[in-house]
């Protein structure tokens, strides 16, 4: 199965996927981080609410690239818009040099950017599976 059919908000269950909170809903900064993403054509973005599973973070973003080199463009976009248009940067960065699996952690927010094989061996929507899917614009 592809990474996008898969890892759609279309494709959890339906008890899953938050009716009561809609992606304009979020804060801006998730969803800047998430368009993003979708601009360097990142494969499968999902947001997992966490708020109601896990005290240390609010929202999972969770994506892909198809390579080492999309994988760090899809993090240097994120850090650079943030901070150009919150003035934010992350608390933390980890994987950057290996490009496997970034991690970038905003306090209330954490991005996890996989490369392919990394992100189905790890398999974050199933560790996190108690979490809300909120749903994500196709047009982004």
């Amino acid at each position: 199965m592809r990474l996008k059919e898969r890892y759609s908000s279309t494709s959890q269950s339906p008890e899953n996927v938050s009716q009561d909170v809609t992606f304009e809903s979020i804060d801006e900064r998730v969803k800047l981080a998430i368009t993003c993403a979708a601009e360097k054509k990142a494969l499968g973005t999902v947001l997992l609410d966490l708020r109601e599973v896990a005290d240390f973070t609010d929202f999972f973003i969770i994506t892909s690239g198809s390579n080492q080199r999309q994988v760090q463009a899809i993090s240097d976009e994120i850090e650079e818009k943030m901070k150009r248009q919150f003035g934010e940067t992350p608390l933390n960065i980890e994987g950057y040099n290996s490009a496997e699996w970034i991690l970038m952690d905003y306090g209330d927010f954490i991005v996890h950017i996989f490369g392919e094989k990394e992100r189905e061996f790890y398999d974050l929507e199933r560790l996190w599976r108690d979490a809300r899917t909120i749903n994500i614009p196709e047009d982004l």
